[in-house]
């Protein structure tokens, strides 16, 4: 994933700073709890395509 393009994307609902998680290529919302899924490289930031995430892995960010 590309640094530069992870400083300028933000969560496409409430445009909070996004987590990258590289083993997952996800790109992660904390304040939504949710996981936009990077495909083929390219980050897939539709809030219909986005994966809520499990208490678990929310913790897992704090």
């Amino acid at each position: 994933m590309d640094p530069k393009l992870l400083e300028i994307l933000v969560c496409p609902l409430c445009k909070s700073p996004l987590v990258y998680r590289k083993a997952e290529q996800e790109l992660v919302c904390k304040a939504d709890q949710l996981a936009y899924a990077i495909k083929d490289g390219i980050p897939v930031m539709l809030a219909d395509e986005a994966r809520a995430m499990t208490p678990e892995e929310v913790e897992q960010l704090r």
